[in-house]
Formats: structure tokens, sequence, C-alpha cells
């Protein structure tokens, strides 16, 4: 694990190396970089590929509020730290909400996007609500309680995926940090009508059994993105589809890289 620092904060982040075309891979929420660790079996031989921790996850800890946006400024100021002028951008739900806005605060750092189980959409009221419900479980200097964990785990790895590993990751999740990370996921903006000034090529990949975002948000992206791929639906996959369903999440990328990397 190597560290850069941004505004003051420890940004984490790995980078594993080579002088292929490199890929940078943006996390869910609760998440951390290694969630990535199928893609980077069949693609980390043939491509730089950096993975990071986001602000308030992992082992990037904040001490102030935070958005999205700032989150894409920190990508950036990875790709800086590094030398590097231009990647791929491939973002998983949260990561996702990054990515885009990496595309649109600058557009000629990256080569092409690939977006996994994610909506362009700010979040509804009745979510909101629901974020904010858990919020209020969360109390300093104590683990996620259980009431928190399991709705959470439903909602991203479904009720088919055994999803013991990464709860106890967020049980032992500083409460101040899930309290930030879930503010900047309940206020993001909506990017909706900006999708058509994404110019890059794009590959969208969506779970049917999504329980965050249903399919029609993955295809208004796809359909958003002017040098978009179609819609790659993964039949039964769920929200954190990377992780619950690599097989096609990972048949889908090589060949699209292969042409866009």
């Amino acid at each position: 694990m190597a560290t850069l620092e941004v505004e003051n904060q420890q940004i984490s982040y790995e980078d594993f190396g080579g002088s292929g075309p490199v890929i940078i891979f943006s996390h869910c929420f609760g998440m951390n970089r290694s969630m990535f660790g199928p893609q980077l079996e069949v693609l980390k031989t043939r491509y730089r590929c950096i993975t990071w921790d986001q602000r308030a996850h992992g082992g990037s800890f904040t001490d102030s509020p935070f958005t999205f946006w700032d989150s894409a400024r920190d990508c950036l100021a990875l790709l800086d730290h590094l030398g590097i002028q231009q990647a791929s951008l491939v973002g998983a739900s949260q990561g996702a909400f990054v990515a885009l806005r990496v595309v649109l605060l600058a557009l000629d750092r990256v080569r092409s996007l690939v977006i996994l189980g994610t909506s362009a959409a700010a979040e509804t009221p009745e979510k909101k609500a629901a974020y904010r419900q858990m919020q209020d479980a969360l109390k300093d200097g104590e683990e996620l309680p259980q009431a928190v964990l399991d709705p959470l785990a439903y909602v991203c790895f479904g009720s088919n995926f055994d999803a013991a590993y990464w709860k106890a990751v967020w049980r032992r999740w500083p409460a101040k940090q899930a309290r930030l990370a879930s503010n900047a996921l309940i206020e993001r903006d909506d990017l909706s009508e900006r999708l058509a000034e994404i110019s890059v090529p794009a590959l969208v990949v969506h779970g049917t059994a999504d329980n965050a975002y249903p399919v029609s948000e993955g295809q208004a992206i796809a359909d958003g993105i002017a040098r978009s791929e179609p819609l790659v639906r993964v039949e039964g996959g769920a929200h954190f589809l990377n992780v619950t369903d690599p097989e096609p999440v990972n048949a889908a990328l090589p060949s699209f890289f292969a042409k866009y990397a």
C-alpha cells in the first residue's frame, strides 16, 4: 500500500505496475480497493492497474465533509502523482459516481469508461430517508450494529451471497467515517442531463437483481453517453456485481479494453 497527500489527508492506493495502458478502479460505498481482486486477476498482466481507497474508506480517513466531486479531484491528483496523463476508469456503484465526475472535470484525462451497477440520478427521497435512519444507528466509538449490517448487505450483495467478510469490514468502519461517506452519497447531485457531455467510449454493466438501482438506471446511462456500447445485462446480478457475479463482468471487460484502453 502507498499513500499520497491530498488537501491535508492521506489517500491510500496500490499500483500494480506494468507498461500497458492504465486502468484505475474506483470502489463501491463501504468497500475498499480490494473489492476488484477478481478483475485484477484477468487484467493486471496486460494493463497497469491501479486501485485506491476513496475518502472515508479503507486506509483513506478524513475529518471533513466532502462530495463526490472532491473524490473525483482525488482521483485526478492520484494520476498526477503517478505521472499518468490518461487512463481508463472502472467505477462500481459509488465508484461510478466518482468516475463520471472525473470525466466531466477532465475529459482529456480519460480514455474510456466502465460503469458497473449505478445511477446518474440523485438519490430519491425514500432512499435518503433510509440512509438517514442508518446514520441514526451509528454511535462513535462503537462497532456498526447488526441492524445496519444486515440491510446494507442485502442491498449490496442480494440474498444469495455470503457477505460475512464484508460485514466484518463494515463492523469495524469508524462511525464518523461511515457518516461522512453516507452524507456524500445522500447529497450527491443529479448528472442525468450531463451524460451527453461524455464523449469517451463507455461500457455499462448492470445486474437484473440490483437491489439499489433498477436496470433502467444503467440503460439511461448507456443511452445518454453517445459512444456507449449496448448495455450488458447480468441476469440475476446483484448491486455489487463485480464481487457477487465476477464471471460475466470479467467476460465483458477484456474485449472492451482491447479496443479502447
